[in-house]
C-alpha cells in the first residue's frame, strides 16, 4: 500500500503496515509480561487474532489498537509510533 501525504510529497512512503507492524507489539507484548493468550484476554480479542497480527498476517482496526493499548497499559496513539518510527527507519 502506497500512502502519499498531499500536503507534504517528501513524505511519500511506501507502508506493508502488516508487515512492520509485527514487530512492536510483540516487542510490547513482551515488555508487558504477557502471553498472547493473556494479551487476547485483557484486550477483548480472540488469541489467534493476536498471533496472526504478530506475524503480519492480519491488520489490526482502529478499534482493535485501542483495545491492545488498553491491555498493554499504553496509548495507542505509542502503538502507532512504534511503527511509525519503524517506517521511518527504513
Amino acid at each position: 500500500m502506497e500512502w502519499r501525504c498531499s500536503h507534504h510529497p517528501a513524505l511519500d512512503l511506501d507502508l506493508n503496515y502488516a508487515e512492520r507492524h509485527k514487530e512492536p507489539e510483540r516487542t510490547d507484548r513482551k515488555r508487558a509480561g504477557l502471553t498472547q493468550e493473556q494479551l487476547a484476554l485483557e484486550a477483548d480479542v480472540q488469541r489467534n487474532y493476536v498471533s496472526l497480527i504478530e506475524r503480519g498476517v492480519n491488520q489490526p482496526t482502529i478499534t482493535i489498537i485501542f483495545k491492545l493499548a488498553v491491555a498493554l497499559k499504553c496509548q495507542p496513539s505509542a502503538l502507532i509510533a512504534d511503527v511509525e518510527a519503524l517506517v521511518l527507519s527504513k
